[in-house]
């Protein structure tokens, strides 16, 4: 069977990962590979275009672990370190297809972008920096060759982020709050992807059952849970104390759509 978007979860951890630098809790000490989560970031595959959802600190390991010579472009969500970090590390593909990274941002995150990676633009440009293709959205679909992508509006805490719908597919991470017309956008989706970093409640992100309530609101054939600290408690626990169409993600984790 021919699959029309696959989607492979590079990372699922929140910006510490897990396990958290000096932490000895019970999942930082897991030995379970669920529990093991480098910064969230997706691979999405469709019939003509290969791309990420966000190049965090772990984009280089990413990219080894899974064997990935090329991409088409990276599409960001929203301008934290733990989203952007490894733009850098976009030179290994600058070299190798002799061409700039397409990168598909809002004007506010392509600025930080600039910002943090301001030796990359500019006159005078030291030989072997990244060198990126700076690809302005708002709130209009757009495409990544012929994959039509739609932009998603959520508000992490007071900053607004961006999730994106690919098919039947979307994505929404580093949210506490999901506008009635993201809803409606989402509403017939097969597979809702949301971030959820703990039980508890958060300033700036949803809590685990703030999550579910949503999943359970647009159910989808599959609700599934990224962005997770070590807060969340083991994987394998968690998993089962939700609803059957829920579950954690974990690194390496694959869907066929």
């Amino acid at each position: 069977m021919k699959y029309e978007i696959k989607v492979k979860f590079l990372g699922t951890g929140t910006s510490q990962g897990v396990p958290v630098i000096g932490c000895c809790c019970d999942v930082c000490q897991s030995r379970s590979k669920y529990d093991k989560r480098l910064r969230s970031s997706v691979l999405v595959e469709t019939r003509d275009s290969r791309f990420t959802i966000d190049a965090g600190p772990d984009f280089r390991y990413q990219m080894l672990r899974q064997g990935i010579k090329d991409i088409d472009g990276i599409l960001i969500t929203h301008c934290h370190k733990d989203h952007i970090a490894g733009l850098d590390d976009v030179r290994a593909f600058n070299f190798l297809k002799k061409k700039d990274m397409p990168v598909f941002a809002t004007k506010r995150d392509q600025e930080a972008i600039k910002r943090e990676f301001s030796y990359a633009f500019g006159e005078n440009i030291y030989p072997g920096v990244p060198r990126f293709k700076l690809i302005e959205f708002d709130e209009d679909a757009f495409y990544m060759n012929n994959t039509l992508i739609k932009p998603l509006k959520a508000l992490h805490q007071r900053m607004e982020v961006s999730g994106f719908r690919i098919g039947g597919f979307a994505y929404i991470t580093d949210t506490h709050y999901i506008p009635a017309s993201t809803l409606a956008q989402i509403s017939d989706c097969g597979i809702v992807v949301l971030s959820a970093v703990r039980k508890q409640a958060h300033p700036s992100h949803f809590s685990l059952q703030q999550a579910v309530d949503i999943l359970e609101f647009l159910r989808p054939e599959r609700g599934i849970i990224t962005h997770i600290s070590h807060l969340m408690g083991k994987h394998e626990d968690v998993n089962k104390q939700l609803p059957d169409f829920i579950e954690l993600a974990y690194d390496g984790m694959e869907l066929n759509i």
